[in-house]
């Protein structure tokens, strides 16, 4: 069969939305940022294995027009078209579909964790043909095309409207060993037209499970995740080391890859077993000081032997959580961890050579002027402590994603100041909850601590080379275009 996974093109002004594996979904100024969509690549490469004819179109990130988008897809004239869609852009995604339901003869698939929270809403208010329910949908959209080529039955997790009447069909069953999935086709996924500022160049993505683990975190799940709530179903599953290992040699040597990024929630240092291993087998095969390493990480993982093991195995940058700096604030999001431990996990990843990228969020309904000058104050301090290049934060507001605990919650307790439906609002530049505070300003003034003086003159100074230039350049353009979106 011939399959289209695609990206319809659409902006608000001169803002693109950051759509693709994206947990918080926004508009941005920034062109600094385009995260590359692992699981939708990781679908068109399980379908091109089994013998598909299979088209990866990205209209948003070559900044296309709607027009010149369409023209290509009609061209292609595929039999599936398939999006992922999130809660703020579901809307656009079902006129789109309407739209072009009257050009092709294609059918329309629908993946992601909005529509795995709510399908029953897609398939009333578009025309929709198939709702991949579950985290695994790049297997999920493989099941659904073979079901559809062999004319059997469809499988767990794809729903479906028949005669008026929407037929549920559970979740795609998770895969049990991720090292079963081939590794990602980055030709065919136009990997080059991909990446962040604060990466060196070439840069790739990859996972290295997928859902969050922690050594204390029993209750996985922070409130406001949409991922471990909706699509992983508080479950942590990892790849082999070996595995992982076999995908940055191929990365490495085939595409002159020099850094790597692992956007699993929590990465996979959580399990200092597994990282022990992978740091054994990046020695045994020469990899150690020939690509970067970058992750997410929970600073609860971060004691001194995992940063050590860490640097030593080429790690290089270190994506962290603060959320807030009010102690009182973690609990209720069920962040498992204290201000005290992500301080001490911070300041011991610093002291070991790993640079940090925080992020932070304001605006909870019951957040304090007094509480979000915590996380401004606790942000600008580890900012200034043991400051590298590459050091950066970012700010944003909190949004409760239909799916999780966070959104139950403000249903609840009438936290909404907006329709709760009226997704297309929820898209972390305004404030959707009650708050007593400002929160473009306090998202603006924690971004600003980039600008703090002690922090840039600790910056310029870690400068060692004219790729640690471009690196700066970037992050600077990247900030700018940041400030402008408060």
């Amino acid at each position: 069969m011939k399959i289209a996974i695609v990206y319809p093109p659409f902006n608000r002004g001169n803002e693109y939305p950051l759509l693709s594996q994206n947990r918080q979904f926004r508009y941005s100024n920034s062109k600094e940022i385009r995260i590359f969509p692992l699981i939708p690549a990781s679908a068109a490469t399980l379908l091109k294995t089994k013998g598909h004819e299979v088209f990866f179109l990205d209209g948003i990130n070559l900044r296309q027009t709607k027009e010149e988008f369409t023209k290509r897809l009609l061209e292609i004239n595929p039999d599936i078209i398939a999006l992922e869609t999130k809660a703020p852009v579901v809307k656009i995604h079902w006129d789109y579909i309407n739209q072009t339901k009257k050009l092709t003869k294609s059918k329309f698939v629908l993946f992601g964790d909005h529509v795995t929270y709510f399908p029953e809403e897609s398939l009333e208010n578009s025309e929709v043909d198939y709702v991949i329910v579950g985290g695994d949908y790049d297997q999920g959209l493989l099941n659904l095309v073979e079901s559809l080529e062999k004319k059997e039955k469809l499988p767990e997790g794809i729903w479906i409207k028949k005669n008026g009447k929407i037929i549920p069909n559970g979740k795609v069953p998770q895969i049990k060993n991720l090292d079963e999935i081939p590794f990602i086709d980055r030709e065919l996924t136009n990997w080059q037209a991909y990446g962040e500022a604060y990466l060196y160049q070439p840069c790739a993505y990859i996972l290295t499970g997928r859902g969050c683990g922690s050594n204390t975190c029993e209750k996985r799940g922070c409130t406001f995740c949409i991922w471990q709530d909706a699509l992983w179903e508080k479950t942590a599953r990892l790849r082999s080391p070996k595995n992982v290992i076999k995908e940055i040699k191929e990365l490495t040597q085939r595409h002159g890859i020099k850094e790597i990024f692992d956007d699993n929630e929590g990465g996979a240092i959580w399990d200092k077993e597994w990282l022990k291993e992978f740091y054994e087998e990046m020695k045994k095969e020469g990899l150690i000081g020939k690509v970067y390493l970058s992750t997410n990480a929970r600073a609860d993982s971060l004691d001194e032997e995992t940063c050590i093991l860490m640097k030593k195995a080429g790690f290089r940058l270190l994506k962290i959580g603060l959320e807030s700096g009010n102690n009182e604030t973690l609990k209720k999001i069920n962040k498992q961890e204290t201000i005290e431990e992500i301080i001490k996990g911070i300041k011991n990843a610093k002291k070991h050579g790993l640079i940090v990228m925080l992020t932070s969020m304001v605006g909870y309904p019951w957040e304090t002027e007094k509480d979000v000058n915590q996380t401004y104050m606790v942000a600008k301090k580890i900012m200034r402590y043991k400051t590298h290049l590459g050091d950066s934060l970012q700010s944003s507001v909190i949004i409760p994603y239909p799916g999780t605990p966070l959104y139950e919650q403000a249903l609840k307790n009438n936290w909404f100041v907006v329709d709760p439906k009226e997704y297309e609002l929820f898209d972390q530049t305004r404030q959707i909850l009650k708050s007593p505070i400002n929160t473009q300003k306090w998202c603006k003034k924690i971004w600003s601590i980039h600008y703090d003086p002690i922090f840039v003159s600790k910056t310029i100074l870690s400068i060692k080379s004219k790729e640690d230039l471009k690196l700066l350049s970037r992050g600077v353009k990247s900030v700018l275009g940041h400030l402008k979106d408060y």
